[in-house]
């Protein structure tokens, strides 16, 4: 079952601060997730990050799709505390840490990790503490 969360808009059209779901990821999922980031960081007047953000957030599903049996996740995005950024975390049930393992420069794979590092400010991963799995997130921040 698919499930989403996210504050309340409150005023006029404003989103939270948050927004979060977990479901099963498709081939197409990707792109309502870039969808739905590229309303929230419109919203929170971030949207020069856009295309780094949202490059990022397809990696990272992409790996949930190739790699994660069940295809199971959970994507949240946050807008920063300071204001100055967004947080993009994705979590999943595969142990495996997230690499690059591309061999050679025609290699169809393998880059996903790579991209991120290229297009984000920081990222990183981490096991999760009571199950079996991992959280990979990214920041990007707003360039004064």
């Amino acid at each position: 079952m698919n499930h989403a969360t996210h504050q309340p808009w409150p005023g006029l059209g404003s989103p939270g601060s948050r927004y979060g779901t977990d479901f099963t990821l498709g081939e197409h999922s990707a792109r309502h997730l870039r969808r739905i980031l590229r309303v929230y960081l419109t919203a929170w007047e971030m949207a020069e990050l856009c295309d780094p953000a949202c490059l990022a957030l397809t990696e990272l599903v992409a790996n949930v799709v190739r790699h994660t049996p069940d295809r199971r996740a959970a994507v949240l995005m946050m807008r920063r505390p300071d204001g100055r950024g967004v947080r993009v975390e994705v979590t999943d049930d595969c142990p495996r840490p997230p690499l690059s393992t591309a061999v050679d420069e025609l290699a169809e794979g393998g880059r996903g990790v790579l991209i991120v590092e290229a297009v984000t400010d920081r990222w990183g991963w981490h096991p999760l503490p009571d199950r079996s799995g991992k959280t990979v997130w990214f920041e990007c921040d707003v360039k004064p």
